[in-house]
């Protein structure tokens, strides 16, 4: 049986920039529902160019943040109906643990994907 080819580690610098493209999610805090992406996007595009696992995760977390926008918006028309505040709970929560979940993995220096995520951002 034989083992798994090594990769090397990104450096820890790489590491922690591609763990902020997840992180800087939480600007939805400082401006509500652009912040999200926004933050992200500055991130990213500021760092993409140091190395292809920081813009590896920078790609991977847009299209995660892009996707939670428009879950976000969905939920809100199904407000109308009541449905829609349920599911926000919901959405948030899940998105909360799974952005955590990546940020944590690639700060570890493992390429992780969001599951159902729509990859706009090639």
């Amino acid at each position: 049986m034989s083992s798994p080819p090594l990769v090397p580690l990104p450096d820890p610098q790489v590491r922690r920039w591609a763990m902020l493209c997840h992180y800087a999610a939480f600007f939805w805090f400082v401006a509500p529902l652009v912040g999200n992406v926004l933050g992200l996007l500055i991130v990213w595009q500021l760092q993409k160019e140091r190395d292809p696992f920081v813009d590896w995760h920078g790609k991977e977390a847009l299209n995660f943040q892009i996707t939670y926008s428009i879950l976000m918006m969905l939920c809100g028309v199904l407000a109308w109906i009541f449905i829609g505040f349920p599911l926000m709970v919901l959405v948030n929560l899940t998105a909360l643990v799974l952005v955590v979940i990546a940020g944590i993995r690639a700060n570890a220096g493992e390429a992780w994907r969001y599951p159902f995520c729509l990859r706009l951002v090639k």
